[in-house]
């Protein structure tokens, strides 16, 4: 049976954060229509006992919808406004961060509301939130930091299920959890995932919540009663992806309910202009905004006609004592070893220009050759690939060109990874060679990859011809996150990249390079940090 009543209670308490005394205070949230449904519906759908029928609420949106506010908001009902005595509120996340996000909107939610402020012990260091007239505890858990036991959950709201790195916690915070509890309720917010092999515990739960609306849809599946799904994405057959125009605007307004709202379509167009010039945006773009379940690996990062078209011939000769940026990616003994030299525009360069160095062991080139399926003998010959004495690269060798270029040019910072490359730094170091660790991750590496991408599609940023640096960059492949960053993947990409990532590493030094700059001309002009 549905009860207008106890559907409109949640709405108006979420919405106004009403006390339960029945007096309204402020409105720091206002549900959308697609937010609304199914609230209404899953608080007002009861059992003849009066009780709640559902206990799951799934809810899988696009990135940018509006999920966190929701989260926050049905938070803070099961909190203050659905009569649980020492209830137990958990925000489960990924990482602490993750789930510091949803928390920080609730804690603002309830600092907007002076009623529920005064009624509430807040604890921002362990991220908890207590109400002091029922004893229930808002608290925040992330799969990095869970004890195995002892929960005894009224309410469990998992923030983006797919980000999880196992099932540890949702095992843990479902199974048995809830017994103590008259009609404790699991909610699930979360948008598509990027798992191509279906092993997540993300893809378990969608394909359950997805069978569950075909059932109800009349197109076979499992019901079951207890649970309440709602998904905005793309379907999960390919062959009905296929028949879906991505770039039809219409589309995105079905996948997108907030599109126009909390998104702006402007974005959505640029973003739908990038994926049809990237591999990589493209699959950025039908992940998260198009919430399509992503069934490949890895795809590629730019294409080769984009590294074509920036070809420019500028003598090396022309671009000594300019100031550049450098990036190093020290390779295995075995392998491909690069430096990039990236000069930002100055006097006498008016764009980003960029010049390439590699080095690879002298014996066995030949079998590499095979391996790699290319000419190292006539990229040697043509100087796109210097080699090095020996089976293995020399590192002492590749440190005297170093400091040969930076005798040439003025080298601001030089951005390398920490692997293998300490002893090597160190030494450059003592020639006065400023060295960054570029740390090798999705926040250390997306940042300069994307300000790469965004000059050199401008026009802004070219290089030198180098076969050796072309073949690298189209071996590239790259992964994604759910906050639209970006990394290569060595182990996925097709043949070496070595070239490519001390590109992206000189590219990160520059970005460091820009912010010493700016601390160093403010303490010249007599400012205090």
């Amino acid at each position: 049976m549905y009860s207008a009543e106890h559907a409109e209670y949640a709405v108006n308490f979420i919405e106004c954060l009403n006390h339960v005394d029945g007096r309204w205070y402020g409105k720091p949230f206002e549900l959308l229509e697609w937010q609304r449904k199914p609230v209404e519906e899953f608080y007002g759908t009861l059992k003849p006992d009066g009780t709640r029928q559902y206990e799951y609420l799934y809810l899988e949106v696009p990135k940018k919808n509006g999920k966190s506010e929701l989260a926050a908001g049905l938070g803070l009902y099961h909190t203050y406004g659905d009569g649980e005595m020492h209830g137990e509120v958990y925000v489960c996340a990924a990482d602490r961060e993750n789930a510091g996000i949803i928390f920080g909107v609730a804690l603002e939610m309830v600092k907007q509301c002076p009623a529920l402020e005064e009624r509430s012990i807040i604890r921002e260091s362990t991220k908890e939130i207590e109400d002091i007239e029922t004893g229930t505890v808002f608290k925040v858990l992330s799969s990095e930091a869970f004890s195995k036991h002892g929960y005894k959950p009224s309410c469990v709201i998992f923030d983006e299920l797919h980000s999880q790195p196992n099932r540890k916690l949702w095992d843990v915070m479902t199974f048995g959890a809830g017994d103590a509890r008259e009609q404790p309720v699991w909610i699930v917010l979360t948008t598509a995932g990027d798992d191509p092999d279906r092993h997540s515990i993300g893809w378990e739960i969608h394909e359950k919540a997805r069978g569950i609306l075909d059932y109800r849809n009349g197109k076979g599946g499992d019901n079951d009663p207890t649970w309440l799904p709602v998904i905005y994405g793309m379907p999960d057959d390919p062959d009905e992806c296929a028949k879906i125009d991505i770039y039809d605007e219409k589309a995105w307004y079905e996948l997108n309910p907030s599109l126009g709202i909390t998104i702006k379509i402007d974005k959505l167009r640029q973003q739908a202009e990038n994926a049809k010039k990237s591999e990589a945006a493209e699959r950025l773009f039908r992940w998260l905004r198009l919430n399509q379940w992503i069934a490949v690996k890895a795809v590629g990062w730019l294409p080769l006609t984009l590294f074509d078209k920036t070809v420019k011939t500028i003598p090396r000769e022309k671009l000594k004592g300019k100031k550049c940026f450098a990036g190093l990616d020290l390779s295995s003994t075995t392998d491909l070893t690069a430096l990039v030299l990236l000069f930002p525009p100055q006097d006498g360069l008016d764009f980003w220009y960029k010049i390439y160095y590699a080095w690879i062991p002298e014996e066995k080139m030949n079998e590499r050759s095979l391996r790699d399926h290319v000419d190292f003998d006539k990229w040697t010959k043509t100087g796109y690939i210097k080699t090095t004495p020996g089976d293995a690269v020399d590192y002492d060798y590749v440190e005297s060109e170093i400091i040969k270029a930076s005798q040439d040019y003025e080298i601001i910072l030089l951005g390398t990874d920490q692997w293998n490359s300490r002893m090597l730094t160190q030494h450059l170091a003592k020639e006065q060679i400023n060295v960054a660790e570029i740390p090798q991750t999705m926040n250390g590496m997306s940042p300069a990859m994307k300000e790469t991408e965004r000059l050199t599609r401008k026009g802004e940023m070219y290089h030198e011809k180098n076969l050796a640096a072309r073949w690298c960059w189209g071996n590239v492949r790259v992964a994604t996150d759910g906050n639209e960053n970006i990394k290569p993947m060595k182990n996925r990409s097709i043949d070496r990249i070595d070239i490519t990532v001390a590109e992206i590493n000189a590219m990160a030094a520059a970005q460091l390079g820009e912010q010493l700059i700016d601390v160093n001309k403010i303490i010249e002009e007599g400012w205090t940090l």
